[in-house]
């Protein structure tokens, strides 16, 4: 099967002193032309990037909204279930994840270039974030979904801090109806990285 992407801006903000850019990929079974897909990535840019005049977004309001629903509800959720004990935990390690991660052909040098990443404010090169997301979300498939991607629905995620390659993650997660929360955090330095909820199709009868 071959794929094609179809990238827009679906939005443009500007914040003051940053901008964020909403940017939305359909991905497309070539041949046939269905829909395969969407993902949809709110970037924060910062001062370098801000666009200088106040811009309202380019896409319809209704799913800024719907969106805005959504990452309140998950708040209020995450905040009523982390403090609880978790029905699954999962660490993960390894210092060659950034240079692997490459492999799916994203040379950005700031994760593998010291002087890239020190010009960028950090003192080494950084874990691509998609590179946890993905781990956290290949935890819930293997932790609720006995390794079957496809009884996936969606997913969402929200990153609060940077991870350099040979920390350890630890992967909390809590079941909620349908929805399996999860909560990523780095184990050397104590702090959370990524949260965000894993939408399951069904929910094994095992559990």
């Amino acid at each position: 099967m071959q794929i094609e992407n179809k990238v827009v801006i679906a939005g443009l903000h500007d914040k003051g002193k940053a901008a964020i850019i909403e940017l939305q990929t359909t991905s497309y079974e070539k041949e046939s032309g269905e829909a395969l897909c969407m993902n949809r990535v709110c970037n924060f840019s910062g001062a370098p990037y801000t666009c200088g005049v106040r811009v309202a977004s380019l896409n319809h309001h209704h799913h800024i909204l719907t969106q805005a629903i959504l990452r309140a509800r998950f708040l209020l959720l995450e905040f009523l279930i982390v403090n609880l004990q978790p029905h699954m935990r999962i660490a993960h390690n390894s210092p060659r994840h950034a240079l692997l991660y490459r492999l799916s052909g994203d040379y950005n040098p700031l994760h593998s270039d010291p002087m890239v990443a020190n010009i960028a404010g950090f003192n080494r090169p950084i874990l691509h974030g998609l590179c946890s997301f993905g781990f956290a979300v290949r935890a819930v498939i293997k932790s609720f979904c006995n390794g079957e991607p496809s009884s996936v629905k969606s997913v969402f995620g929200r990153f609060l801090l940077h991870v350099y390659p040979g920390e350890t993650l630890i992967t909390e997660m809590w079941i909620n109806g349908s929805r399996v929360v999860y909560r990523t955090s780095v184990k050397e330095r104590g702090r959370a990285v990524l949260t965000g909820y894993v939408v399951l199709r069904e929910i094994p009868s095992s559990l």
